[in-house]
């Protein structure tokens, strides 16, 4: 227990007091408050406080262990946010090197195009949760102009996979390049165009800082969260 200094004789009246150690005391609580005090200056202000309490008013023993009880919280607080930034920093480090064994990979993008070469056939994919009474599929080229459209019936809710052969609307093979799916599907008299989601190859990793989503640059220039991506291929 922290005694309080000797009361010291004096012909002072007892109804007169001094602000002198109530102004310390707030001193050293607002210093415990502030997240800029450290420890030394808050022991600098409660030695202060001692030093000019009001000998015939000292401050209680309960004063001083409530402001002992407040800085020790917030050094604890302080530790406690040191100790949780660094394991952020460390946890976004461990993602960025996860992130790293999908360069090469295919992830599944919306909208993303798809890459025609050697005639070989290309997918996508559409999410239909309540299903369609009809669906059509168009494919453009890099130019923007349709080569092929594809007209399907009634579809079952569910995931739907697209596969194009690489003809256009005349039977004749395209040319290799960057091609890109649109679906538009018809449901009760509506018309919508849910995206089509292809697989495109992941070239790079990025992370602005710790606190922001890993970002996977994919062909097509393209960027996506690693948090969105549901499907990767080979």
């Amino acid at each position: 227990m922290i005694t309080p200094l000797p009361t010291v004789a004096a012909t002072m009246p007892s109804s007169i007091k001094t602000t002198t150690g109530t102004a310390a005391a707030a001193a050293a609580t607002s210093a415990a408050k502030s997240t800029g005090a450290s420890q030394s200056d808050f022991l600098k202000l409660f030695t202060t406080q001692l030093q000019n309490q009001n000998p015939l008013d000292p401050t209680k023993n309960e004063a001083f262990v409530a402001q002992l009880a407040q800085f020790s919280q917030l050094e604890a607080t302080t530790n406690m946010a040191t100790q949780l930034t660094s394991f952020v920093t460390s946890m976004s480090a461990d993602r960025m090197l996860t992130g790293t064994g999908l360069i090469g990979k295919k992830v599944a993008v919306d909208g993303a195009p798809v890459i025609m070469s050697g005639g070989q056939p290309v997918q996508g994919v559409v999410s239909l949760p309540a299903g369609a009474d009809g669906m059509t599929l168009q494919v453009f080229d890099s130019q923007g102009n349709m080569v092929r459209e594809q007209i399907a019936g009634v579809q079952a809710p569910g995931a739907l996979t697209l596969t194009w052969d690489g003809l256009d609307s005349n039977g004749a093979a395209v040319a290799d390049g960057k091609y890109r799916f649109k679906a538009t599907i018809n449901s009760g008299g509506v018309s919508s165009n849910p995206p089509v989601q292809t697989l495109a190859t992941v070239r790079s990793v990025s992370q602005a800082d710790a606190a922001s989503p890993l970002m996977l640059q994919v062909d097509g220039g393209l960027s996506v969260p690693l948090s969105t991506v549901t499907r990767i291929g080979g």
